[in-house]
């Protein structure tokens, strides 16, 4: 059995994670921190889970950690993950990170949009960004893995077929790339909505009940620090830079997330060849479920399971690709890929503990 900390385990990444090991096969919880609640027993923060865990939160202490686990996830503020995450790489431990610490690859893009310099740029060149589905191969072999942004998670694997076609600079503007036989004209737009525990479970005034029921807002608008992260990614598999418009919006509900990307085109393809792109793009991808022409996802098939559903149409009035992504944001938008992460890490079997449908309704 695989001996497994998590840190900062009282949030709702760290009770998601708390869930989805409960029923792995080769996993022992043996220790949870929080500094809020150390000593509490685990079940007081998490009711749902009473009778699966016997467990007490305790504070983080990396030395004490690192001897009791042989795998660490991380699921920390923002900003806070580095000191600790370089301390059990140091002890020979294994760790995935939730947090944005070790994503962006630009120490300058980090402090821009966190705020902050970062103090370890030797751990960040070596961390592998944590996206199985285009990483696999490399996060097998990492000691730290950077688990994606829930907002990345969807926008990426709406585009990245797209992106990975074969790729040469078309002879219009500069913003025109052709691939495949697919030229794309112009800004990509992203339009994405996320549940309401994609903000985290501290309490806040804008994220109350009365706050957010019946409501539905745009924030962050052009600002969001998920920017980057996207960018980045998409430009690595597209080999060029790709800059997106992206504008998250907060929906009252508790989790779920949807990504609505609209992508222009100067060519002329049919929506069954760019859906025959897809299938076969994600044909060997146990959690990617690309929908047949015509069909659109719904937040509410992935809720509590590990799945992307892509859903494709075409406006050819306007010419328009538009891509539909949904993912459950606590789940497949990071504890579930967070596990999937581990899964290959440790040579376990991809899906093992992550294999389950949604719940409905």
């Amino acid at each position: 059995m695989l001996k497994v900390a998590i840190i900062g385990a009282s949030g709702y990444t760290g009770g998601e994670l708390l869930r989805l090991l409960s029923r792995h096969p080769h996993v022992d919880i043996v220790a949870a921190t929080s500094e809020k609640s150390s000593g509490k027993p685990l079940s007081q923060i998490f009711p749902n889970l009473k009778n699966f865990f016997n467990l007490t939160f305790q504070p983080l202490d990396p030395k004490k950690l690192s001897e009791e686990a042989d795998f660490i996830f991380t699921a920390l503020p923002h900003g806070r993950s580095i000191g600790p995450v370089a301390e059990f790489v140091k002890h020979g431990k294994r760790v995935v990170d939730l947090s944005a610490d070790f994503r962006l690859k630009d120490p300058s893009l980090y402090e821009k949009w966190y705020g902050g310099k970062h103090t370890d740029i030797a751990l960040l060149k070596d961390a592998v960004y944590g996206l199985p589905e285009l990483y696999r191969d490399k996060i097998k072999d990492s000691f730290l893995v950077a688990n994606p942004g829930c907002y990345p998670t969807a926008s990426i694997l709406a585009l990245a077929p797209l992106m990975k076609c074969e790729l040469t600079k078309s002879g219009l503007m500069k913003s025109e790339l052709m691939r495949g036989g697919v030229e794309i004209r112009g800004q990509i737009y992203i339009d994405a909505k996320s549940g309401i525990s994609g903000a985290g479970r501290s309490p806040a005034l804008s994220y109350h009940f009365p706050e957010v029921h019946e409501g539905l807002e745009a924030y962050k608008v052009g600002t969001h620090r998920h920017i980057p992260e996207i960018e980045q990614i998409l430009s690595e598999i597209a080999g060029v830079n790709i800059q997106v418009c992206f504008v998250p919006h907060l929906t009252p509900v508790n989790r779920g997330l949807l990504s609505t990307v609209y992508v222009p085109l100067s060519s002329h393809a049919g929506l069954e060849d760019i859906s025959g792109l897809y299938q076969k793009f994600y044909s060997n991808e146990p959690f990617i479920r690309v929908l047949d022409p015509g069909l659109q996802p719904n937040i509410r098939d992935v809720r509590g399971a590990n799945f992307c559903d892509i859903g494709l149409a075409l406006d050819s009035r306007n010419n328009c690709l538009i891509i539909t992504a949904v993912i459950d944001n606590l789940v497949k938008g990071a504890a579930g890929t967070a596990v999937q992460n581990m899964n290959i890490m440790m040579g376990f079997g991809e899906t093992t503990g992550l294999m389950h449908p949604g719940l409905f309704p």
